[in-house]
């Protein structure tokens, strides 16, 4: 029986995975993008099934990653479309020998490409290939509403931004204990914003590009949406409390030491050195 592509398992899951982070508020119009390492037993069953019948550059060649395939959102697609379209919306794609296109095998129905940021993801996911020893292979962007809000009152060192975003929520230490990178703002869309991002990427499974929004890196689909979206409940605790005129009591250091004793996570050092994390201009 054949094995139709609309129907695997990671075209149900980015269906979802796109869906939910509409339903969550983070991906308005065509906001954020998702790639997904696909490995060779997945696209085995439909290879057969797909054409490479055109290609599309990528704008500073990743020949790392030559011969990888990948599930990619289309540039210009509205999340909030990806169940009702999957073929249109989303596209699978493999890496050229050279690293310097990817053939495009299945989706992007419409004559679409992948997102605008494919060389900011594929960068990244070079990068936390080799941290993660081959193990991550979701990269995720999307402009959550409260971690967006954030960047502009929080100093934007790392460790700065971790400690407060630990400090919100007791689980978020353990969720991410590498803490949250930081860039200055930068053009979406280019080679310079993916260099950045894969740069912080190499510490961090959580970057924040300023005044724009966030890129989570996992294993699955459902453990980089479920690390977004901890540090995002986590921001819009903190700004409830600047709100409410800043917190009156908050974790302590101690509090931190113990807690990752407890789930055996190696926090990032910088952010367990500060005692009191800091609003921009302070």
């Amino acid at each position: 029986m054949t094995q139709h592509t609309a129907n695997s398992w990671f075209v149900t899951a980015m269906v979802k995975a796109t869906s939910d982070m509409w339903l969550k508020g983070w991906d308005e119009r065509n906001g954020g993008n998702l790639s997904l390492r696909l490995l060779p037993e997945d696209v085995a069953p439909y290879l057969a099934q797909w054409s490479a019948n055109r290609t599309a550059p990528i704008s500073d060649p990743v020949p790392e990653l030559a011969g990888q395939y990948y599930i990619v959102t289309g540039t210009g697609k509205y999340f909030r479309n990806v169940q009702l379209d999957p073929a249109s919306n989303l596209g699978i794609v493999q890496v050229a020998a050279d690293g310097a296109s990817v053939k495009v095998l299945w989706g992007y129905a419409d004559g679409g490409a992948p997102t605008s940021e494919l060389a900011s993801h594929l960068k990244s996911h070079a990068v936390r290939q080799t941290v993660s020893n081959g193990a991550d292979r979701v990269i995720m962007h999307c402009h959550a509403t409260n971690l967006l809000a954030l960047t502009y009152v929080l100093d934007l060192d790392p460790a700065n931004v971790t400690r407060a975003l630990w400090e919100s929520s007791t689980e978020c230490l353990v969720v991410f204990p590498k803490g949250v990178g930081t860039m200055n703002w930068l053009v979406p869309g280019t080679d310079t914003i993916g260099d950045a991002t894969a740069r912080e990427m190499a510490r961090h499974t959580l970057v924040m590009w300023p005044f724009h929004g966030i890129f989570g890196c996992g294993e699955t689909l459902d453990e980089a949406f479920g690390l977004i979206d901890t540090a995002e409940k986590a921001s819009e605790v903190l700004v409830k409390v600047l709100s409410m005129g800043g917190a009156r009591q908050t974790m302590t250091t101690q509090n931190l030491i113990d807690l990752a004793a407890r789930f055996g996570v190696d926090p990032l050092p910088e952010a367990m050195a500060i005692e009191h994390w800091r609003l921009a201009g302070e």
